[in-house]
C-alpha cells in the first residue's frame, strides 16, 4: 500500500476515499490552499519519493473542464505498476475548492507547475485530457524543464474543418455570456440530480455511454453530491470554461506556442468527439510532425474511461520506446 508522501508541504491523509477501489489513496497538500490528489499503489513497495535511482519518470493525470481524479482511474493502476502515477485535482474542480481568480487555465498552468516541482519533485510524464491537456501543453512550452514527456487524450483545441455539434456550440455559448452563464449552471443544479447531471456528462463524452463501467458511474455520482458541498463550484467552473474559450480564440498564437515543445509528444483522439473535432486533432498532428499519434474509431472525448485498454496500449508502447522516459533526471526548484 502507498504510504505517506514525504515530499511537499503541510500534506494530510484526504478524507474522501472515492479512488480506493481501484487502489488509489487520496492526499490533500497545502499549495497556497488545500489541493486534492490521489496516488496509485504499485506492486510491492511503497512508491519512490524523491524521483532518482533510475526510476521512470512519474506519471501526473490532468483532468479536463468538469473533471477529476476519478477520470483516471481505469488507467492509473496499470501505469502505476512501473512507476510513480498521481492524478491531482485542478482548481475548482473534483475536491479542490477554486475561485473566479484561481480556476482559470492559467492559473491551474501555476498550479500544476508548483504541484510537479514540491509534491512530485522530478521531471514528469504529464498526461492530460481536454482543458487538462491543453494546460499540459502550456506547462510543456512554459515549464519544459519540469517535463519529461506529454501524452494529450483529446485535447482542448481550436475547432477546424468540419461542422461543430450544435449542442456543444449551445452549451459553450452559454458558458461564455456573463449572466447567461450563471443562469445556466443554476438551472442546471436545480434541474438534474447528481446521477442525471453525471449521465449528461456520459452522452456527451462517450460515444457509447453503456461501456461507462457501474462501479465507475457509481464513485462519479457520489463525487457529484460530494460536490453539491462545495462552495462557489458553479462560478469556478465558469471562469475556467471562459478562460479556455479565450485561449482556444487564437488559434495562429495557439498554434505558434506549441509548436515549441521539445519533448515527446503522444496525441490519442477519439474520432467520434463531439467537442473537439477529429479534424482538429489531425491538423494539430500535421502542424506539429515530430508528435505521434493515434486515433481511435468509435471513441469519444474521453477514451481513457471509454476505451482505457486502447489508451493503455498507446501508452505502454509510447513509454517503452523512448529511452528519455524510463530514466530520471532532476528538476529546478
Amino acid at each position: 500500500m502507498t504510504t505517506r508522501p514525504e515530499s511537499g508541504t503541510g500534506t494530510r491523509e484526504a478524507p474522501w476515499s472515492f479512488a480506493a477501489p481501484w487502489g488509489a489513496r487520496g492526499w490533500v497538500t497545502d499549495l497556497d490552499g488545500p489541493v486534492h490528489w490521489i496516488e496509485f499503489d504499485r506492486p510491492g513497495d511503497a512508491p519512490p519519493r524523491d524521483g532518482v535511482g533510475g526510476d521512470a519518470p512519474p506519471i501526473v493525470f490532468v483532468h479536463g473542464l468538469g473533471g477529476s481524479h476519478l477520470n483516471w482511474v481505469p488507467v492509473g493502476p496499470t501505469l502505476a505498476t512501473d512507476r510513480r502515477a498521481v492524478a491531482l485535482d485542478l482548481r475548482g474542480f473534483g475536491l479542490t475548492e477554486g475561485t473566479r481568480r484561481t480556476s482559470t487555465v492559467a492559473a491551474n498552468v501555476r498550479l500544476l507547475d508548483r504541484f510537479v516541482r514540491e509534491v512530485v519533485g522530478t521531471p514528469v510524464v504529464l498526461v492530460g485530457n481536454s482543458m487538462g491537456g491543453l494546460i499540459s501543453l502550456v506547462q510543456s512550452r512554459v515549464h519544459a524543464d519540469a517535463v519529461a514527456g506529454v501524452v494529450l487524450l483529446d485535447p482542448a483545441l481550436p475547432q477546424l474543418g468540419q461542422r461543430p455539434d450544435l449542442r456543444v456550440v449551445a452549451q459553450f455559448l452559454a458558458y461564455a455570456m456573463p449572466g447567461v452563464g450563471e443562469m445556466y449552471m443554476r438551472a442546471a443544479r436545480t434541474r438534474m440530480s447528481p446521477k442525471q447531471y453525471v449521465q449528461q456528462v456520459l452522452e456527451l463524452c462517450f460515444v457509447d455511454p453503456t461501456l461507462a463501467r457501474d462501479d465507475l458511474v457509481e464513485a462519479l455520482v457520489a463525487l457529484a453530491h460530494e460536490r453539491r458541498r462545495v462552495p462557489g463550484a458553479e462560478a469556478a467552473f465558469l471562469s475556467a470554461a471562459r478562460s479556455m474559450i479565450r485561449v482556444m480564440s487564437n488559434p495562429r498564437r495557439f498554434g505558434a506556442e506549441i509548436r515549441g515543445i521539445q519533448v515527446p509528444v503522444l496525441l490519442i483522439n477519439g474520432e467520434g468527439d463531439r467537442l473537439v473535432s477529429i479534424a482538429s486533432a489531425r491538423a494539430a498532428a500535421a502542424a506539429n510532425p515530430r508528435w505521434e499519434t493515434r486515433f481511435l474509431p468509435g471513441v469519444g472525448h474521453t477514451p481513457q474511461l471509454e476505451a482505457p485498454d486502447l489508451v493503455l496500449d498507446a501508452v505502454t508502447d509510447w513509454l517503452e520506446r523512448h529511452p528519455s522516459l524510463g530514466s530520471s533526471r532532476g528538476v529546478a526548484s
